[in-house]
């Protein structure tokens, strides 16, 4: 999958799910702000990670993650090591 390809798919489950306009999703946009996350929203967003692009998410993985560039790259390295296997 290409990283055009799986940030595209990010966005578009990221605007549904949590009902945020698309033009919000930037890559130097907050993550937690932009999507108004609160500990229940953390599990729906690791169900439609592993949803969307097939493997699991521990909560560990979220450490870190501050901007939308960082869950993008998070999102790629996880899906180009299933690639992989």
């Amino acid at each position: 999958m290409e990283i055009k390809e799986i940030i595209q798919k990010t966005n578009a489950f990221l605007a549904e799910e949590f009902e945020v306009s698309p033009e919000s999703i930037t890559p130097e946009a907050e993550l937690k702000a932009t999507l108004e996350l609160d500990s229940l929203d953390y599990i729906d967003l690791v169900v439609a990670i592993e949803n969307n692009f097939g493997f699991k998410v521990k909560p560990e993985d979220f450490q870190g993650i501050v901007s939308f560039q960082d869950f993008y790259d998070y999102v790629i390295e996880r899906v180009k090591q299933k690639e992989l296997v």
